[in-house]
């Protein structure tokens, strides 16, 4: 316990998980008394997976009626949700549905998250866009069903879509739109191809690893906001934290590796929801920051480009969290006796298992080139909601350093 926390912790209303959980859902959702459903997926999971048939008729059979969008897509844009709004109160025919169920990955969540709001009344997703959601506009109830072990948006207050009209990132958020339900089927990870569980894994790590590092909740600027979606660390979002470094520390290359290994699926499943919960409330900092930026110069997966960074930002945050990456070292098996060593040896270890997970370990790898590396550096400050979490002196000094030893594949000596 640290008495100084100001905790604000919004975790989803419901947590269901457990291998096969999801043929609970049927059931639990008539006796909450919905009656009228819409289910987000995309075409892979109606055609290739039982899935999507299975819930419909089990719901059907207790007066559930579900409409089913399968028009999912990775990084969904403000276009397709509009679209997806028109489409799908078009097959209501003027009836409301009470209740979202998003089933696929952050993609498909996201795009539910913002189907929530866009539904009630058909209006655009942009008018939700950086602006407090008001009473009147409250979203639909969401259901989240993750397939992937990484983003744990079924625990987060915010939805991300693209700008195709400018390339950007958008984001709509709100502690409303956390989901009702988080329902963690590891089953639904079985099949995960390699790269998707190492892009998901990394993600999940890297949630886990910069929530437990980010700045804490007493110091954290809450902008005067009597709900914020993120509040810093805390002892509650802490211990979420660790256990999550450590499942992935024990389970991620595994589940790699061998993918038809079922304890190390189901440990995934865990450590990705525990990260969601930490940083759910925690937030993040420079790794998201930075790779937010490097996505955009590359359009590499959101997965390997947090990878890329992540040991390049434990390196800088040595002189600061000292403690905390001791505690990460030993979870990863450094045992090492002199601190100050083990804690030097981390970052090392982090990246080799990002290269034994297949993905680039410098920018230069990853294909940015170094007259790139001024203006990548100024995109990643301009994330500044990530950059006044980072916690060091001298922010911009710190973001040049590290993007340079990450295009360079060097640690601080």
């Amino acid at each position: 316990m640290r008495t100084n926390d100001t905790i604000h912790f919004c975790p989803p209303a419901r947590l269901i998980l457990g291998c096969g959980s999801r043929l609970q859902l049927p059931a639990l959702l008539a006796h909450l008394g919905y009656r009228r459903g819409v289910l987000v997926t995309d075409l892979f999971f109606v055609r290739s997976t039982p899935w999507v048939k299975e819930y419909v008729d089990a719901a059907a059979a207790l007066g559930i009626h579900t409409v089913i969008f399968d028009g999912g897509l990775p990084d969904p844009t403000t276009t397709l949700c509009d679209a997806a709004t028109v489409s799908v109160r078009a097959a209501l025919a003027g009836a409301l549905p009470d209740h979202v169920i998003a089933l696929g990955g952050g993609s498909n969540i996201d795009l539910a998250k913002a189907l929530c709001l866009t539904l009630r009344e058909g209006r655009p997703i942009k008018d939700f866009v950086g602006a407090p959601i008001a009473p009147a506009a409250r979203p639909l109830p969401l259901i989240a069903m993750p397939t992937t072990a990484g983003t744990g948006s079924e625990a987060t207050p915010g939805a991300i879509l693209i700008d195709p009209s400018n390339a950007t990132k958008v984001a709509v958020m709100d502690n409303a739109l956390r989901p009702q339900i988080a329902l963690i089927d590891p089953e639904f990870t079985y099949t995960c191809p390699p790269r998707v569980t190492a892009d998901a894994g990394l993600d999940a790590l890297t949630h886990a690893v910069e929530s437990y590092l980010t700045q804490d909740s007493f110091e954290f600027d809450r902008a005067g906001h009597p709900d914020p979606g993120y509040s810093g660390r805390s002892s509650l979002t802490m211990l979420f934290a660790k256990e999550a470094i450590a499942l992935c520390a024990r389970h991620l290359q595994r589940s790699y590796t061998h993918g038809d290994d079922t304890e190390a699926r189901i440990g995934m499943a865990y450590a990705s929801h525990y990260a969601a919960l930490s940083y759910g409330s925690a937030g993040l900092n420079a790794v998201h920051g930075i790779a937010y930026a490097v996505a955009g110069l590359t359009h590499k997966s959101h997965g390997s480009t947090n990878a890329v960074m992540l040991p390049y930002v434990l390196d800088a945050l040595r002189s600061v969290r000292h403690n905390e990456l001791l505690e990460v070292a030993r979870l990863f098996g450094i045992d090492d006796p002199q601190a100050g060593r083990a804690v030097r040896q981390l970052p090392m270890t982090v990246r080799a298992l990002v290269g034994q997970l297949g993905i680039p370990t410098t920018l230069k790898d990853f294909g940015v080139a170094e007259h790139d590396l001024a203006a990548l550096t100024a995109a990643a400050l301009a994330v500044t909601r990530l950059t006044k979490a980072f916690p060091v002196d001298a922010v911009e000094d710190v973001y040049s350093r590290i993007i340079r030893n990450a295009w360079e594949g060097l640690f601080i000596d």
